[in-house]
């Protein structure tokens, strides 16, 4: 099983993006139009996600399979980008070759630097019991409601409806192979890192970036007074904007 990319051509360093939890790859395209011709572009679907489905196998571990891909695309060296569940995926795979990433960009960050605080859990109760009870609509609903901050575009909330909305389809089919996680040892984290969380975010995810800009040897802390959890749907290009100099 490997998961399914976009390879975005241009020339220069590679840039890895990898999607939030709500989304796939798609959250990405106003970046990756800032950003190519001047990098070259990698952005996988996760298992589960976008185009990329979630099958009966062995274990498996999203950092590994970005780095599977990376391996059979030769990619030696990379900068990398994640948002939100993305982040902690690219944290445990910065923490797997930190040799490999010359450069960290961590939007609205899930990590395990902070306990989750009663506005994340009700969210993780009601959309539990909204899918439960097989109302994928309306467990859609409340993750755009949730996630997705003022300033975002009406074709911009669309585009994450029908993301998330394909995510519980995928991920709603029985006896597929199970997912794990690598560690994270922020200590080892040496590259210069960028976290950007915004002011709409919940407060769990605001918690989240300060923390890991405490622990982070080298890092610097980006806070959007206009942003929800979704910066780069919310307002493309500015965020894209954040990413090509955080990147470099």
């Amino acid at each position: 099983m490997s998961i399914l990319h976009h390879r975005d051509e241009g020339s220069g360093p590679v840039v890895v993006l990898i999607h939030a939890g709500v989304a796939d790859l798609r959250m990405w395209q106003t970046q990756v139009e800032e950003l190519v011709p001047g990098h070259r572009v990698v952005r996988p679907d996760l298992r589960g996600y976008g185009h990329t489905p979630l099958e009966p196998g062995d274990p498996y571990t999203d950092a590994e399979d970005v780095l599977a891909l990376l391996d059979h695309l030769g990619v030696e060296d990379f900068a990398l980008v994640g948002a939100s569940y993305g982040a902690y995926v690219a944290l445990q795979l910065a923490t797997a070759v930190p040799e490999r990433v010359e450069r960290l960009v961590l939007l609205a960050p899930l990590a395990e630097v902070a306990e989750p605080d009663d506005r994340l859990r009700d969210f993780w109760r009601r959309e539990g019991e909204l899918v439960e009870a097989g109302d994928l609509d309306a467990a859609t609903d409340l993750n755009v409601a949730t996630f997705v901050g003022p300033d975002a575009a009406e074709d911009a909330r669309e585009l994450v409806w029908k993301m998330q909305r394909g995510i519980f389809e995928h991920q709603g089919t029985p006896d597929h192979a199970e997912g794990g996680e690598l560690p994270v040892d922020l200590a080892r984290l040496a590259m210069h890192t960028t976290v950007v969380v915004g002011a709409h975010d919940l407060p769990f995810f605001v918690q989240t970036a300060h923390e890991l800009v405490r622990a982070l040897p080298d890092a610097e802390l980006v806070e959007l007074p206009w942003a929800g959890h979704l910066p780069s749907l919310e307002r493309p290009l500015e965020t894209a904007h954040l990413v090509r100099i955080g990147v470099g």
